[in-house]
C-alpha cells in the first residue's frame, strides 16, 4: 500500500486526511512536527511526504538529497508560500516541489475584506471604548465603503476575488501587478506604478507572494505617499511591509490604522498561547497597544472549505507523482 507522511498536522485537519486516505485506499501517517534536518528521518519508509509550516526547512541543502535518497520524488507543501523550501536545491535533488496556490481565495479575500469593514466602521477604536465603559460616539464618524478606493497590490487568485468582493460592495477599486488580468477589468482599474496606488487609495490591500520582489514591498517612503486617513490591510505574508516603518507611520499619523493577519517573525507568535508573558517582540507588542490597528494569527486560510482543499489537494498531487504523473502545481 502506498504511504504518505504528512507532518505538523493539526487536529482540525484529520477528518479531511481520513476522508481522503479512504477513499483513494492509501495509508496517510500524520505528526505534529515541523520538517526540518532534524526530523527528516521520520520520512523514511514513506512513498510521499507533504509539509505545512512557516519557518523555512534549514540552511542544509543535504536534507533534500537525503529525501531523494530515501526514495522520495517530491515535496509538497499543502499551503500557497513555499518561501520555506530551497525550491533549487530541493529540484537539484530530483525532487518535484508543489503547493497549493488555490485552496481558496475566498476564505482570505473576505478576511481582507472583513478587517477593512472593521477598520473604516472604527469598530476596533469604538470597542476601545466601551471596554473603558465610554459610549460615546463623537470624533468617530465611519466612511461608507462605496466612496472609497481600494487600491489592490497583486490581483492574482486572493486579489482578484478581493476585486470583485469590493467592487460589489461598490468601492472603486484600483490594482498594481506585473501581470495584468484582462478578465478583470470590469471590476478594477490598472495602475502603472506601486506609487500612483498608493497615493490614490483610502486602503490599501495586500496579496502578494513572498519573493525577493515583495520582501520590504512597503517600506517608509512608501507608506509616506499614503493618504494620512487611509488604511493598510495585510493577508499576505508578513515581510512585506517593514513593520519598524509601520509602527512608526501609526505612531506619527501618516496613516489612520492597519489590519494585519500576518507580520514579521509571526512563527514565534502565531498559533502559540503567551498568556500572561511579556512579549519580546516589540513592534508587536507596540502594535497590540494601539486601537486603530487589528492584528490576527495568520487566520485568512482558516476556513472550512480551504482547510479541506488544502488537505485533498495536496494529497492529490503526491498521488499524481508517486504514480508517474505530472501536476499543474509543480514548480
Amino acid at each position: 500500500m502506498t504511504k504518505i507522511l504528512m507532518y505538523s498536522v493539526r487536529d482540525d485537519e484529520q477528518a479531511a486526511i481520513k476522508a481522503w486516505a479512504q477513499a483513494n485506499d492509501v495509508q496517510v501517517d500524520t505528526n505534529d512536527l515541523e520538517f526540518h534536518p532534524q526530523t527528516a528521518d521520520l520520512a523514511k519508509g514513506y512513498d510521499g511526504l507533504v509539509i505545512q509550516q512557516r519557518s523555512a526547512i534549514g540552511d542544509d541543502p543535504s536534507v533534500y538529497q537525503k529525501l531523494a535518497d530515501m526514495g522520495l520524488k517530491q515535496l509538497t507543501s499543502r499551503t500557497a508560500g513555499v518561501d520555506t523550501i530551497d525550491i533549487p536545491a530541493a529540484k537539484a535533488a530530483g525532487l518535484t516541489v508543489t503547493n497549493v496556490p488555490a485552496y481558496s481565495p475566498n476564505s482570505v479575500a473576505e478576511m481582507a475584506v472583513a478587517q477593512t469593514m472593521r477598520l473604516i466602521r472604527n469598530l476596533e477604536l469604538f470597542d476601545s471604548r466601551i471596554g473603558q465603559q465610554n459610549f460615546q460616539w463623537a470624533g468617530l464618524q465611519a466612511r461608507e465603503i462605496r466612496s472609497l478606493t481600494v487600491g489592490i497590490i497583486g490581483a492574482g487568485r486572493i486579489g482578484g476575488t478581493a476585486a470583485r468582493l469590493f467592487h460589489g460592495l461598490g468601492a472603486k477599486v484600483i490594482a498594481y501587478d506585473v501581470v495584468r488580468h484582462p478578465e478583470l477589468e470590469d471590476v478594477l482599474t490598472y495602475v502603472d506604478t506601486k506609487e500612483d496606488l498608493l497615493k490614490q487609495a483610502d486602503v490599501v490591500d495586500l496579496h502578494v507572494d513572498l519573493n525577493e520582489t515583495s520582501k520590504g514591498l512597503i517600506d517608509g517612503p512608501a507608506l509616506k505617499l499614503m493618504k494620512s486617513d487611509a488604511f493598510i490591510v495585510n493577508a499576505s505574508r508578513g515581510p512585506v511591509i517593514v513593520t519598524d516603518a509601520l509602527v512608526a507611520a501609526l505612531k506619527a499619523g501618516e496613516i489612520a490604522g492597519a489590519a494585519l493577519d500576518t507580520v514579521e517573525g509571526e512563527q514565534a507568535l502565531f498559533n502559540q498561547n503567551h498568556q500572561g508573558e511579556v512579549l519580546q517582540d516589540t513592534n508587536v507588542a507596540q502594535l497590540m497597544q494601539m486601537p486603530n490597528v487589528i492584528i490576527t494569527p495568520h487566520v485568512g486560510f482558516y476556513t472550512n472549505l480551504a482547510v479541506k482543499n488544502m488537505v485533498d489537494i495536496s494529497l492529490d498531487d503526491v498521488l499524481t507523482i508517486i504514480k508517474g504523473g505530472q501536476t499543474d502545481h509543480a514548480f
